[in-house]
């Protein structure tokens, strides 16, 4: 019991890790320097201040923690391969980039998080009575565990963004069909429902407006938009986008027709979901219900054996 209650101590402390260094330190459309907002702050309350002392100001985490991960990450971006890079900076993007880092820096945090959980477990060692073998066997498979915890963590938030987008899209194409019938054009309705949610799939449409208005090519900026998001849904639906743009074809007709498609796909996504619940409710049952049906169900008929072969298997 001991031992799960360290080790979700640990995972916690992990988890806190990562929230630190996955904090936004700068907002999407406007970046700011910490220490400029921090120096206009002073100067607005006429306070003279060096530098030192705004950056004393600044919180620990991004005085220390962060920079040191980063520094960690530059210098392990030397040692490790190109394809590593491009593919964690792919997985970055699907994941919509949470914390606005670098991929050398997320590698980099693989070995913090692993060195945080060496750490807890080591501090635990010197206040219990571990012997030293077992020791080293958990500070083995808790290394592999922290080394292995960013990545999960990234791949629960890709899976989240996908999901969250895959609920959005047909609301979002209702509302696209509506303005465009109402006679708005595709930029105009892509800009509506950008500013009608606050949710992945309006950010979407926000970057991709952006593009658009400093120069790219609509085409280009759809298809950099699904490359980002990688749903097979908003794939199709920018494929039929762009296909009716070149056939000609009305853009309202063709959204009235994505969107029903929308609908159908998420109804049935949901009921894959639902009929893959019995499977997943076997794992509880026979770990948690079963054996404590079981014990109720024996414990009675177990204590009547006892009373009456007890004696006789003492010999009385």
């Amino acid at each position: 019991m001991i031992v799960w209650i360290v080790l979700g101590l640990i995972v916690l402390a992990g988890a806190i890790v990562l929230i630190l260094v996955g904090r936004r330190t700068v907002e999407e459309e406007d970046e700011i320097d910490p220490l400029e907002s921090r120096l206009a702050e002073f100067s607005a309350r006429g306070e003279i201040v060096s530098l030192e002392e705004i950056e004393l100001s600044q919180p620990f985490a991004e005085r220390v923690l962060i920079p040191f991960i980063r520094k960690a990450g530059e210098i392990s971006a030397k040692f490790t391969p190109q394809k590593v890079l491009q593919q964690t900076t792919r997985q970055l993007e699907l994941a919509g980039n949470p914390g606005r880092i670098d991929a050398a820096t997320f590698l980099a945090t693989r070995f913090v998080v692993a060195f945080v959980f060496d750490g807890f477990l080591t501090l635990f060692y010197f206040i219990s009575k571990f012997k030293f073998s077992q020791f080293l066997l958990f500070l083995l498979i808790f290394s592999v565990v922290g080394f292995f915890f960013p990545q999960l963590w990234l791949r629960s938030k890709i899976n989240r963004r996908q999901q969250e987008i895959r609920k959005a899209m047909p609301d979002a194409l209702d509302l696209l069909t509506i303005c465009v019938e109402a006679g708005l054009g595709f930029d105009a309705a892509m800009s509506k429902v950008s500013e009608k949610w606050e949710n992945e799939l309006s950010l979407a449409f926000a970057r991709a407006i952006r593009e658009v208005q400093l120069g790219k090519v609509r085409r280009e900026a759809l298809k950099d938009m699904a490359d980002r998001i990688d749903l097979p849904e908003l794939t199709s639906f920018v494929a039929a986008v762009i296909q009716s743009e070149s056939l000609g074809v009305s853009m309202a007709k063709v959204l009235r027709i994505q969107s029903e498609q929308m609908r159908m796909k998420r109804r049935q996504f949901a009921e894959e979901k639902a009929h893959r619940a019995p499977t997943i409710m076997i794992i509880p049952m026979g770990l948690l219900i079963f054996p404590s049906i079981m014990i109720i169900l024996l414990t009675p008929a177990a204590l009547r054996l006892v009373d009456a072969f007890g004696p006789l298997m003492s010999g009385g």
